[in-house]
Protein backbone atom coordinates (compact mmCIF):
# COMPACT_ATOMS: atom_id res chain seq x y z
CA UNK A 1 0.00 0.00 0.00
CA UNK A 2 1.50 3.28 -1.06
CA UNK A 3 0.73 6.75 0.21
CA UNK A 4 -0.45 7.52 -3.34
CA UNK A 5 -3.76 5.81 -2.53
CA UNK A 6 -4.52 8.14 0.38
CA UNK A 7 -6.99 11.01 0.30
CA UNK A 8 -6.64 13.68 3.00
CA UNK A 9 -9.93 15.48 3.64
CA UNK A 10 -9.77 19.22 4.29
CA UNK A 11 -11.49 22.45 3.34
CA UNK A 12 -11.83 22.02 -0.44
CA UNK A 13 -15.27 21.59 -2.01
CA UNK A 14 -16.92 18.30 -1.07
CA UNK A 15 -17.22 16.91 -4.61
CA UNK A 16 -13.48 17.37 -5.21
CA UNK A 17 -12.84 14.61 -2.66
CA UNK A 18 -15.59 12.36 -4.02
CA UNK A 19 -14.19 12.73 -7.54
CA UNK A 20 -10.66 12.11 -6.27
CA UNK A 21 -11.62 8.83 -4.57
CA UNK A 22 -13.62 7.64 -7.59
CA UNK A 23 -10.69 8.47 -9.87
CA UNK A 24 -8.31 6.45 -7.68
CA UNK A 25 -10.47 3.37 -8.27
CA UNK A 26 -11.39 3.90 -11.92
CA UNK A 27 -8.47 5.66 -13.62
CA UNK A 28 -5.54 4.56 -11.47
CA UNK A 29 -6.92 1.06 -10.89
CA UNK A 30 -6.33 1.14 -7.13
CA UNK A 31 -7.55 -1.88 -5.13
CA UNK A 32 -7.76 0.21 -1.94
CA UNK A 33 -8.10 3.90 -1.10
CA UNK A 34 -7.58 5.30 2.40
CA UNK A 35 -9.66 8.36 3.29
CA UNK A 36 -8.01 10.28 6.17
CA UNK A 37 -9.29 13.21 8.21
CA UNK A 38 -8.65 15.08 11.46
CA UNK A 39 -10.85 17.09 13.79
CA UNK A 40 -13.78 18.92 12.26
CA UNK A 41 -13.23 17.24 8.87
CA UNK A 42 -14.06 13.74 10.16
CA UNK A 43 -17.75 14.12 9.37
CA UNK A 44 -16.88 15.29 5.85
CA UNK A 45 -14.70 12.19 5.38
CA UNK A 46 -17.59 9.94 6.42
CA UNK A 47 -19.88 11.76 3.97
CA UNK A 48 -17.33 11.38 1.14
CA UNK A 49 -17.03 7.63 1.77
CA UNK A 50 -20.81 7.17 1.89
CA UNK A 51 -21.40 9.11 -1.35
CA UNK A 52 -18.69 7.09 -3.11
CA UNK A 53 -20.10 3.80 -1.78
CA UNK A 54 -23.80 4.43 -2.28
CA UNK A 55 -23.96 6.62 -5.40
CA UNK A 56 -20.85 6.61 -7.58
CA UNK A 57 -19.39 3.12 -7.09
CA UNK A 58 -22.48 1.31 -5.83
CA UNK A 59 -21.91 -2.45 -5.35
CA UNK A 60 -18.24 -2.21 -6.36
CA UNK A 61 -16.50 -0.88 -3.23
CA UNK A 62 -16.86 -1.65 0.46
CA UNK A 63 -15.46 -0.40 3.74
CA UNK A 64 -12.55 -2.64 4.71
CA UNK A 65 -11.41 -1.00 7.95
CA UNK A 66 -12.01 2.08 10.06
CA UNK A 67 -9.21 3.23 12.35
CA UNK A 68 -9.69 5.97 14.92
CA UNK A 69 -6.98 7.65 16.95
CA UNK A 70 -5.93 11.02 18.32
CA UNK A 71 -2.85 13.15 17.86
CA UNK A 72 -1.35 15.45 20.43
CA UNK A 73 0.66 18.53 19.49
CA UNK A 74 1.33 22.11 20.56
CA UNK A 75 -0.73 24.86 18.97
CA UNK A 76 0.52 28.36 18.07
CA UNK A 77 0.05 29.54 21.67
CA UNK A 78 2.13 26.64 23.00
CA UNK A 79 -0.81 24.74 24.52
CA UNK A 80 -1.05 20.95 24.25
CA UNK A 81 -3.94 20.09 21.96
CA UNK A 82 -5.44 16.69 21.19
CA UNK A 83 -7.15 16.17 17.83
CA UNK A 84 -9.15 13.08 16.80
CA UNK A 85 -8.24 11.32 13.55
CA UNK A 86 -9.94 8.73 11.36
CA UNK A 87 -8.75 6.52 8.51
CA UNK A 88 -11.39 4.73 6.45
CA UNK A 89 -10.09 2.12 4.02
CA UNK A 90 -12.25 1.41 0.99
CA UNK A 91 -11.55 -1.69 -1.11
CA UNK A 92 -12.89 -3.07 -4.36
CA UNK A 93 -15.38 -5.91 -4.04
CA UNK A 94 -13.83 -8.90 -5.77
Amino acid sequence: MTADNSMFIGGKPFMNYVTGVVMQFTTKGADEVIVKARGKFISRAVDVVEVVRKRFLKDSVEIKTINIDSEEFKNKEGKDVRVSTVEITLSKIK
